[in-house]
């Protein structure tokens, strides 16, 4: 019976080296590889003990118990070991086919804080992080023994195995002690391998939370200076990207000194076998990891390549998502797709390169054991040690766990450099300089001072502290009073707010301050969420004092329209806002807070004339009326109302008084007379507004503050460029995020594999693995067969020639797999190329209505790349999951398949009675990858979707982190960001857990179901089949990469850019003559019509105001002429040509437009003005000299490549607009349209840039929206639209001259306002 045993052992022995699977090829590397990537880089355990807790006496980083802790925390020590606490988890998956975080996905086990202080190094970073978690690292290092242990166990046994069945025994149990001895080394490699996976995924995602809190911690109290280090990219960057990078270190955390220990436990083994020949194994296996080293070495070199390549381009990325519509409008999006496609390419070199390196690499990994075995077989034919088949097969299986060590110990010591690099960036991101604590001195409560600077001058650079920003500044206000502030553009005034709030570097002099500060910026900063959370700004509800702010700040009749009233969910931006309704929730945010001081930076410029008047009455002169108060404007009408006025020129406050004192002389006479000239171009205006105005005042005052006109109107708006709110009548604008439920369909996969070059490389892929396997399968047959069993027989053929053909077969089958890892690495980067651009391309051509709707933080999730990488190891977004891993994963699925196949038809030839225990172990192995999958796939697929709002946090954090700063609320962000933290890590902790819920499972029942056949116990550690059912869950749950990526190119498309049918001529327009039909536009079919038939026609050469209350279309109109939105009936013709019927880049390239927010992107002055690069410098020039830009430009020592910062942030506000008249006068288009053009300016630049229109635009059709009638007055003809209709269209003296218009009331609410 031992023989006959024998006979098939060696043929099953043959068969199963020939799969390359001996004893480690499914150990803990190749599973690594595989799955590695599993720790995803933006996300975070579910378990969170304390992050950083220096102390757990200390109450800020005391643990507390979560009301719904994780079922881990309470699971008996059977569940834990088992994973079962994971149990009903996976059963409600399996039977409801979708998860959400209402279903057993419970909040995190403790909550603390991180105790990361700013001023560390990265050494000392590095230490506290790992004392957070010594616990953890000391319990893997006792598992990472325990398995290494019985990883041995089996080839260790095999010889003895082997001279069990071929000769006597040495006692009577021999063979059970042997059957238990595998059994149980199989048990314990397992559950050590799982849990010590499991607890060291655990350790890299505390260390990752920690470091995610610390960079939000540090930049809440950056200063303005620090900030302009780092871009609101880079600084997402640094929590996603650099924080994985060091969490990713810890599957690595315990290779330095567990490597060398199976190093001296493989030699021990091998000098057993083979005597002093091992130490030529030895000497192989240290050649062969330095080989490994330059190797290794490459790979970061062009990882860090891509990796910058990669930061440029999501960068740029992310700012064109943010501007989209400006593009839009200047038909300039397929010009910056172009930009972005550039920058990809650029990013595929270095990726191409990569993947190469990467396949070196799978060469290597698999010649590796060849190498060392035919060396070490080698020096025992040179020396003369006979070559024992039990000895043979025991080599061979050492030889594959050393193929771990090889392969694992230089790309350890790559991991380690990536991480410190991520460490140095986070450390010196941590040591960037804070807001200066001595910046403003606290008043005491009793003083009446409310604040105060003596000889103060700040400045934005400390480069340029010798030309300061603002200079010798001195002023003292007293509780109660209001301050009014004025000036030219760029005078300084948005400067001097911010000297208050201690944003600006204090070169000398003092700040003093009594109370607590609340601020209103210029651009208004809106968060993603309900109207009713902006306003509260997470205060307390107080529904008296809540109403009261509704009324003052005129938003009840908005609420009062939105079909969710205040609990409207507001869109990225405040996107589906207009301009003058974020900044009222802004000056409601501001009331509602009951601060001591109040900051206004020229908060009315957004309202029109009624509604401006409205707000500084009831705001400013009633609701505030016994705080201080500070506003900053370029509208004189409100300056009267102040207590002090501060006229600032040039950074200096040149005048200081009440506005009788004042108003007589200097800057403040020149913008009072500029302002009022221009109330009085018209000649027939003055005699009119006394009676007009006394009228208007008392219909409003009866109206109570009423805005938007007509009650019953509901309506639509798709951005913040209009007055019009969009909204569903049965949905919010924002919805949650799409994702697909149960299996992945097969259209899916088809996509996938036939996207390259029609999926003529699959063939080749399985052609390859098949010939590699047949290699294989004939070298190990070689070796089993043709090896004595023992010194005393006589072997069939030579040593030599044994060793000789058998790493001949070796060599070749390991050439195949290198040529199917090239035809892989090329298809998936083809795949990855071609999916990139798809995507792109349709986002790019997306209609604005989708842009609107979707948070750019989930575009970015789908199109972000996050590396920290170990060959196939990534923790990464979608794009990323194409670019490395799916190919790597569906590769291996593969291979293995085959090589599963390949087993199953030895074991029928050689032992068939296996089989009859293999097909049930397979079936069930089967039903567990089943039951299993459906909770993977909804966990990953949760996992992308939960992502997103942790980025948002971020980025709107950084763009609005003055507002936060100034309203004290660092400590409620910090909150939330953990909040954020703990929904983004939860499925993934559940994902890691069911990962090892299967793969434990599937273990045991490789390592229990074949006590008969011991050689799957010796040569599948893991058991194969089981391998090849977890990589298909895994390819499952990599393909919903695809699956999302693949959502967004079905995104409906805007009209062809280029209709060749219907081009216009290349002078069209020529006249400029806009002629509108019977216009009707809705949002969306079930939505109520926004224009109701609007017919009216601009002649050519002609100037046109549109004016109308909030809500009226006027931006709408403008819209549906760039068509931005599609006309539901009627037409709209230019010089005879229906705009529908060409292309949109025909349209939109023929016109120009001012956007009501001046848009600048980070580059320079010249590619701001010319990103189509279509103009001379001197042509630039001429253009910033018109705009009144020229000679501040040329005192610039960069000219016109002077920098500009991120959302041009090293721009005022009028300056951007002023940059935006550039582009215009630059493109001398026959149709330009002014969308509240002026409303960041002062009157006097207002009637400079109006001056500058007439005189270059004299010919041109110019259509005009704006608040200020002022900018409208000099039209040829005024358009009044309410409610969707045409009420009025003549020319301004006409309606003037009529009382009743509504024009001329419009007016007179100005004149009103201005005389107050």
């Amino acid at each position: 019976m031992k023989s006959w045993f024998f006979l098939q052992l060696r043929q099953l022995v043959a068969c199963l080296l020939a799969s390359g699977i001996l004893a480690s090829s499914t150990t803990s590397e190749e599973r690594r590889r595989l799955m590695g990537k599993e720790k995803d880089a933006a996300s975070a355990s579910l378990i969170q003990e304390p992050l950083l807790s220096s102390s757990s006496s200390n109450s800020n980083n005391s643990i507390k118990r979560e009301e719904n802790s994780c079922p881990s925390s309470t699971a008996s020590l059977f569940s834990i070991l088992t994973f079962s606490w994971l149990n009903p988890l996976v059963a409600l998956v399996f039977k409801e086919s979708s998860l959400f975080f209402r279903d057993k996905l419970f909040g995190s086990s403790y909550r603390s804080r991180s105790s990361i202080t700013s001023k560390i190094s990265s050494f000392k970073l590095a230490k506290a992080l790992l004392l957070s978690a010594h616990r953890e690292v000391l319990w893997t290092a006792l598992l990472s023994i325990l398995y290494i242990s019985a990883l041995f166990v089996g080839p260790y046994l095999i010889d003895f195995f082997v001279q069990y069945l071929n000769g006597p025994q040495t006692f009577k149990t021999e063979g059970y002690i042997l059957v238990s001895a595998f059994i149980l080394s199989k048990i314990v490699q397992s559950l050590a391998l799982r849990h010590f996976s499991f607890k060291l995924e655990q350790v890299g995602i505390r260390v990752q939370e920690a470091l995610v809190a610390a960079i939000y911690n540090k930049l809440l109290t950056l200063s303005y200076q620090s900030r302009q280090v780092y871009s609101s990219g880079e600084i997402v960057n640094l929590m996603a990207v650099d924080a994985g990078r060091v969490s990713g270190f810890s599957l690595y955390l315990h290779v330095w000194w567990n490597v060398p220990i199976q190093v001296i436990l493989a030699l021990l083994i091998l000098y057993r076998n083979v005597g002093v020949a091992s130490v030529a194994a030895f000497i192989a296996t240290i050649l062969v990891i330095l080989a490994n080293h330059p190797l290794a070495k490459l790979q970061e070199i062009l990882e860090g390549k891509l990796m910058k390549s990669r930061d440029g381009r999501m960068k740029a990325t992310s700012e064109i998502l943010k501007n989209m519509k400006i593009l839009k409008l200047q038909s300039w999006e397929m010009k910056f797709f172009s930009k972005i496609v550039a920058l990809r390419e650029n990013e595929e070199g270095w990726l191409r390169k990569y993947l190469y390196t990467r396949t070196i690499g799978t060469l290597v990994f698999f010649v590796s054991p060849t190498v060392v075995s035919a060396v070490t077989f080698g020096a025992c034919v040179l020396i003369g040690i006979p070559l024992e088949s039990g000895k043979v097969l025991s080599a061979i299986a050492t030889f594959g766990i050393l193929r771990e060590a090889i392969f694992d110990f230089p790309h350890s010591i790559s991991k380690l450099t990536k991480a410190k690099v991520s460490l140095d960036r986070i450390s010196s991101f941590m040591r960037l300089k804070d807001v200066q604590p001595d910046i403003i001195v606290k008043l005491p409560s009793t003083s009446k001072v409310a604040i105060e600077i003596t000889h103060g001058n700040f400045s934005w650079d400390l480069s340029s502290s010798s030309t300061p920003t603002l200079k010798d500044v001195n002023f003292q206000v007293f509780h109660g009073m209001r301050v009014g502030v004025c000036g030219t553009v760029g005078s300084g005034k948005s400067s001097l707010l911010s000297c208050i709030l201690g944003e600006m570097i204090k070169l000398s002099g003092d700040i003093k301050l009594c109370g607590t500060k609340a601020y209103v910026s210029q651009s208004p900063w809106i968060q993603s969420g309900k109207i009713e959370e902006n306003i509260l700004f997470g205060k307390e509800m107080d529904r008296e004092r809540y109403g009261r702010v509704l009324e003052a700040c005129s938003l009840r009749k908005d609420l009062e329209m939105l079909p969710f009233g205040d609990q409207t969910i507001i869109g990225e931006r405040g996107i589906n806002l207009s301009g003058g309704q974020k900044q009222r929730i802004q000056i409601a945010r501001a009331l509602y807070q009951d601060a001591d001081i109040y900051l206004f930076d020229d908060p009315f410029s957004a309202l029109d004339a009624h509604t401006g008047t409205q707000l500084h009455k009831e705001c400013l002169l009633k609701f505030l009326d016994s705080k201080t108060v500070i506003y900053a404007t370029n509208q004189v009408e409100f300056l009267p109302s102040a207590d002090l006025i501060l006229v600032l020129k040039e950074g200096m406050i040149t005048q200081s008084g009440n506005y009788k004192e004042i108003f007589t002389s200097g800057t403040l006479m020149e913008l009072v007379g500029a302002h009022k000239k221009a109330l009085l171009d018209q000649g027939n205006l003055a005699p009119e507004t006394d009676a007009l105005s006394s009228d208007i005042a008392r219909k409003f005052d009866d109206e109570g503050g009423l805005v938007e006109g007509d009650k019953k109107h509901v309506f639509q708006n798709s951005s913040s460029m209009d007055e019009e709110v969009l909204f569903d009548n049965q949905a919010q604008l924002v919805q949650e995020e799409e994702r697909e439920k149960g299996r992945v369909g097969n259209k899916v996969y088809w996509k996938y594999i036939t996207a390259a070059y029609k999926g003529a490389f699959v063939p080749v892929i399985l052609i390859v693995q098949v010939l590699s396997q047949l290699l294989q399968i004939g070298s190990d047959y070689w070796i089993a067969w043709n090896s004595p069993v023992s010194k005393d027989v006589k072997p069939p053929v030579e040593a030599s020639t044994l060793i000789f053909v058998y790493t001949a077969l070796t060599f070749g089958s390991c050439m195949f797999v290198f040529v199917r890892a090239i035809a892989i690495g090329i298809a998936g980067y083809k795949t990855a190329m071609i999916l990139f651009k798809r995507m792109h391309l349709c986002i790019f051509r997306a209609p604005m209505s989708f842009l609107d709707a979707t948070p750019s933080g989930r575009i970015l999730n789908r199109l972000q790349t996050f590396l920290f990488y170990y060959n196939s190891d990534l923790a990464s977004k979608d794009q990323d999951e194409v670019d490395f891993n799916i190919p790597a994963v569906m590769g291996g699925f593969a291979m293995n398949t085959i090589r599963l196949f390949s087993v199953i038809f030895v074991m029928a030839q050689g032992a068939w009675q296996v089989c009859i225990i293999y097909v049930p172990v397979a079936v069930a192995c089967i039903s567990y990858q089943q039951y299993y999958i459906a909770a993977a796939r909804e966990l990953v697929r949760l996992t992308g979707v939960s992502n997103a709002p942790l980025k948002q946090h971020f980025t709107e954090s950084i763009s609005g982190l003055t507002t936060i700063k100034s309203f004290n609320q660092e400590k409620r962000f910090t909150e939330t960001n953990m909040k954020l933290i703990d929904c983004s890590s939860r499925p993934q902790f559940y994902s890691m857990g069911a990962n090892e819920w299967l793969g434990f499972r599937l273990d045991v029942l490789s390592s229990l179901t074949f006590p008969l056949t011991l050689v799957f116990l010796i040569s599948m550690p893991q058991g194969l089949q089981a391998f090849v059912i977890w990589l298909f869950g895994l390819v499952e749950s990599d393909i919903i990469s695809v699956e999302r990526i693949l959502q967004y190119t079905c995104i409906p498309s805007e009209a062809p850019l280029v209709v060749d049918a219907n081009r216009p001529a290349s002078n069209w327009p020529s006249q400029g003559e806009v002629t509108i039909c019977n216009l009707q536009i809705r949002y969306a079919p079930h939505l109520p019509l926004i224009l109701r038939g609007v017919t009216c026609s601009f002649p050519g050469g002609t100037k046109t105001g549109i004016v109308g209350r909030t809500g009226s279309g006027k931006s709408t109109l403008v819209q549906t002429l760039f068509r931005i939105v599609e006309a539901a009936a009627g037409k709209i013709e230019i010089d005879g040509i229906n705009i529908s019927m060409i292309g949109l880049h025909d349209l939109r390239s023929r016109l120009s437009i001012i956007p009501q927010e001046p848009t600048m992107f980070e580059g320079t002055v010249r590619n701001n003005l010319d990103p189509l690069e279509e103009y001379t410098d001197e042509q630039i020039w001429e253009a910033l000299d018109k705009c009144q830009l020229g000679d501040e430009m040329r005192k610039k020592e960069e000219k016109l490549d002077y920098p500009v910062t991120e959302n041009g942030e090293n721009w005022s506000m009028g300056q951007k607009q002023l940059v935006c008249l550039g582009r215009v006068l630059l493109k001398k288009s026959k149709i330009l349209v002014l969308d509240e053009a002026t409303s960041s300016v002062d009157t006097a630049t207002d009637n400079l840039m109006q001056k500058t229109l007439r005189q270059h635009f004299s010919r041109s059709t110019v259509i005009t929206i704006a608040h200020r009638t002022t900018s409208v007055l000099n039209s040829d003809a005024i358009l009044v639209l309410d409610n969707g209709y045409v009420v009025e269209y003549d020319s301004p003296n006409k309606l003037l001259g009529n009382k009743s218009s509504s024009f001329a009331k419009l007016v007179a609410e100005q004149v009103q306002a201005s005389s107050a």
